[in-house]
């Protein structure tokens, strides 16, 4: 029976909690009973333990409730354990088996992306990409896909240390036309590569954003020409821009803040 009541309470703080999160300004004692149904002497006792260890908080000049600094200690030690790679790995994985085609996932580094993990599908398809290689960020969509969400200050002095070089003579090496290119990019959500570091390629690619809200990598589907038409490419980006919301998410990227 103790027991019980040990879960009961502790069921009851969590709703408390739950509840006082929703509140900027915060609730007083007599708001959260009503909102629970439970009488308020409970409900203080329950508040008084959750500020006694720093989970709750109170103002002194309206008794209201606040959630405490704990938390935001809790989540940072969480962020700071977040493993890019293992959160994102099941999307992959199932991005691979809906699509049999090659699936990437990068990391932004110093002007440049670097494949952190590739998922080969079950169709033949002979790349350049593998694991550790770096790659260049203006013909690539998973560079396009993390440039249009950088500063535009640091884009800039990266095309200028970078520069556009052609890989295949559907690069775009035109600087004002990148940098339009790079608009429609962040209005679509999306980057795509037309052949424009390999032949024969063409890719969509989505950002990956982490809880700051900062595009730190992207991922991507890859395929040949003969089979990533245009009608599947347009097929492909509802599904791409949802798994960078997923894989975004799962990094502490919020909801509201992707506009999903």
């Amino acid at each position: 029976m103790e027991r019980e009541n040990m879960v009961k309470s502790v069921s009851r703080a969590l709703d408390i909690i739950q509840i006082v999160s929703l509140k900027k300004e915060g609730l007083g004692v007599t708001e959260i009973s009503k909102q629970i149904d439970i009488n308020k002497s409970s409900v203080y006792r329950i508040l008084s333990t959750l500020v006694k260890y720093g989970y709750m908080e109170q103002d002194e000049n309206t008794g209201r409730y606040k959630l405490g600094y704990k938390f935001l200690e809790i989540s940072s030690k969480k962020l700071e354990s977040i493993d890019l790679r293992v959160e994102a790995k099941p999307f992959l994985r199932e991005l691979e088996k809906e699509t049999n085609e090659v699936i990437h996932l990068v990391v932004y580094d110093q002007g440049e992306v670097v494949y952190i993990e590739k998922l080969e599908g079950t169709e033949t398809l002979r790349m350049h990409s593998k694991v550790g290689k770096r790659a260049p960020m203006h013909c690539t969509s998973v560079g396009k896909a993390i440039l249009a969400y950088l500063p535009s200050s640091e884009v800039l002095e990266i095309l200028d240390r970078k520069g556009l070089p052609e890989h295949t003579n559907k690069t775009i090496t035109d600087r004002n036309a990148f940098l339009e290119e790079l608009v429609k990019v962040k209005q679509r959500g999306y980057a795509l590569d037309l052949e424009e570091n390999e032949y024969g390629i063409r890719c969509i690619a989505a950002p990956i954003f982490d809880h700051l809200g900062k595009v730190i990598a992207a991922v991507s589907i890859s395929g040949p020409t003969i089979r990533m038409t245009n009608e599947r490419l347009a097929q492909l980006q509802v599904r791409i821009l949802q798994i960078g919301k997923q894989i975004s998410a799962r990094l502490g990227y919020m909801d509201e803040i992707l506009n999903s």
